[in-house]
Order: C-alpha cells, then sequence, then structure tokens
C-alpha cells in the first residue's frame, strides 16, 4: 500500500529495522568520506578523543537513512526532504551495534503554493541493541496526497549496505593555493573562512551512494529521476554531506604535512544544526565546499577541550548555494 501525507497523524510511533555494523563496514565507509583515525584503525584509534573504533556520524545518518527508504520511504509519495533541524550524535556507534530507527510524528501540514503536496515533520531515533539512542534527527519530508499525485511505479532492486566506490569516482580537487595552518583553540579567529575544495559528483557516484544507503527513484534511475519532481538524477542529500566531510579531512591531512606534530587535535561533533538542502545537487554537477569559523567556547564537560561552532556551504559551478549547515566539533585548548 502506498503512504501518502493523509497517513501520517500527529503522535504515530513507529519502529523498524536491525540493521548490524561490522569494523569492516566502518572502515569502508571512513576510507572514502571520513578518513580519521577512530574511524579507520582500532589500535591507532585507543588513544584517541573516543578510546576506540567508532563509527563515522555521516555513516550512522546514511544507515539511518536506508533503513528508513526500506521500511516506509520506497512505499510511499515522497519527494524528498528539504533538509535538517537539528541531529544529535548522542553515543558512538561501535563495530557489533544492531540499529534500529523510531519515528514520531511530530507536525502535518498542506503546502500552501502546491496543493498537491504536504509536509510532516519526524523525529527520528537512531537505537542500539540495547535500547539506546545513538542518533537523533528532526526534519521535515515532503509527501504527495492521495488522488492529487500520482504514486510512483519505480521500485529498487535488492543492494548491499556497503558504499562501493564506481570505477569513475569523481575529481577530488583541492583548494587553490598552499595550506594554511590550523590554530589552537585559543588563536582561532571568529569569522575567518577555510576553502575545502570541491568535488564533481558523477553518476556512478550518485548511483553507488544511493544503491548502499538512499535507493529512491530519483538517485538511482536517470529515466525514473527525468519522471520525478527533481527532473534528472541527483544525489542524496546524505551523499553531499559526506563529501563535505571528505573534503574537510582531506584539507586537515594537507595541514598536518605542513604542521606535523604542532596541529591541533580535533574530537568528534556532537551534531548540527539548520541542514538545508538548497538545490538539488545533479550528476555532473561540481561542488566546492567551505567553513566559517562562528563561535567558540570551552567544554565544560571535557576539561582541555573546547568547542567550535563552524558554518559551511556548498556553491556549484553556476554559483549557487546548494547546501549548509551549522556543526560543532570538539578542538584542542
Amino acid at each position: 500500500m502506498t503512504l501518502y501525507l493523509e497517513d501520517f497523524a500527529v503522535g504515530d510511533v513507529r519502529s523498524y529495522g536491525q540493521q548490524p555494523v561490522s569494523a569492516d563496514d566502518i572502515i569502508a565507509f571512513a576510507s572514502i568520506f571520513d578518513a580519521q583515525d577512530f574511524h579507520l584503525d582500532a589500535e591507532a584509534a585507543k588513544s584517541t578523543f573516543v578510546g576506540g573504533l567508532i563509527g563515522s556520524g555521516w555513516h550512522t545518518s546514511a544507515i539511518m537513512m536506508r533503513i528508513m527508504a526500506e521500511a516506509f520511504l520506497l512505499d510511499s509519495a515522497a519527494l524528498g526532504a528539504p533538509g535538517i533541524d537539528e541531529l544529535k550524535w548522542i553515543r558512538p556507534v561501535r563495530p557489533g551495534d544492531v540499529l534500529s530507527v523510531r519515528h514520531t510524528v511530530l507536525e502535518v501540514k498542506q503546502s500552501r503554493s502546491k496543493p498537491e503536496i504536504g509536509l510532516v515533520r519526524f523525529r527520528f531515533e537512531v537505537m542500539n541493541q540495547n535500547a539506546e539512542p545513538v542518533q537523533e534527527v528532526t526534519n521535515w519530508i515532503i509527501l504527495g496526497r492521495r488522488g492529487q499525485l500520482s504514486a510512483p511505479s519505480f521500485r529498487a532492486p535488492p543492494a548491499p549496505w556497503r558504499y562501493v566506490p564506481p570505477a569513475t569516482i569523481g575529481a577530488l580537487l583541492p583548494p587553490p593555493g598552499e595550506a594554511r595552518p590550523i590554530p589552537m583553540f585559543d588563536q582561532l579567529q571568529i569569522g575567518e573562512r577555510t576553502e575545502l575544495g570541491s568535488f564533481t559528483f558523477t553518476p556512478d557516484d550518485i548511483i553507488a551512494f544511493a544503491q548502499a544507503f538512499d535507493p529512491q527513484r530519483f538517485h538511482l534511475d536517470e529515466a525514473a529521476a527525468k519522471a520525478s519532481l527533481f527532473g534528472g538524477l541527483c544525489a542524496s542529500g546524505w551523499h553531499t554531506g559526506a563529501v563535505w566531510m571528505r573534503l574537510m579531512v582531506a584539507n586537515r591531512r594537507r595541514v598536518q604535512r605542513l604542521m606535523g606534530d604542532a596541529m591541533p587535535r580535533l574530537g568528534s561533533s556532537p551534531g548540527f544544526k539548520n541542514l538545508k538542502w538548497l538545490k538539488p545537487v545533479f550528476a555532473g554537477d561540481t561542488i566546492s565546499y567551505s567553513s566559517t569559523m562562528a563561535e567558540k567556547r570551552a567544554s565544560a564537560s571535557r576539561p582541555g577541550w573546547g568547542l567550535v561552532f563552524h558554518h559551511n556551504i556548498g556553491i556549484n559551478q553556476r554559483g549557487e548555494t546548494v547546501f549548509m549547515f551549522d556543526g560543532c566539533v570538539f578542538w584542542q585548548r
């Protein structure tokens, strides 16, 4: 049965999914999108901020997306999401954890300008096998209304849960100019902007990520995407976020080669707010990412560490902002 806007009511709660996460899964994702020691090497992770191997937060989000897709999105008139109000990484995901998702419907409203669609605001909680929340997300999803919008006939074939890089992976372009040193927490300048580099999204890239984590028709099949609201094959929003992380880490590694042991250590992130997918990222688009320091403060829970808040954007080759969010990370003092 296809789910439409009318099938969601405020207060509805539903749980679904049982997805195990192995060390190999964690490392496979991190090696492409988040190559930090605590996501890549169990031994090296022991001496890091988190004390052991953990999954990237972007990996947890991608797994959540796949669980949601199989549970209800692929059987609904879902038309994508405009962004994320807030995301919290509450506990680390460690090898052997089994993840499930619970959603609560917070709000339902019809579109004033487009009567054929509406929006549902959800709270999604990702739980581990001990019923402990590891991630919480609040966001809107766009849904068609029954009798107003025809249901899609496309259904994605089953696929592995692990991202496999395509043979023609998109170009990863470093920012122009030489790497600049990263200051210690106390020397950070509010308003300072760092160019992270660019990435070209190929059709193969988009489809490979979607097969593993977001198998909706507009991310997976060119013909079906043309008939969708987007009008063409476009990247999953989680893919655009994971590429931001990939470029952020790549830039840090460039600086590491410059600074050596003088480079400050960075910890994990507790989450982000105000993520917006402003325009689709279509196959062939090149997105340039940057990060601007917005605020900093000492950590009350971690002596010797501070919290740095940063505003991040992605701009396509036409100068259009397609992606933005406000992030936070632990930073050595």
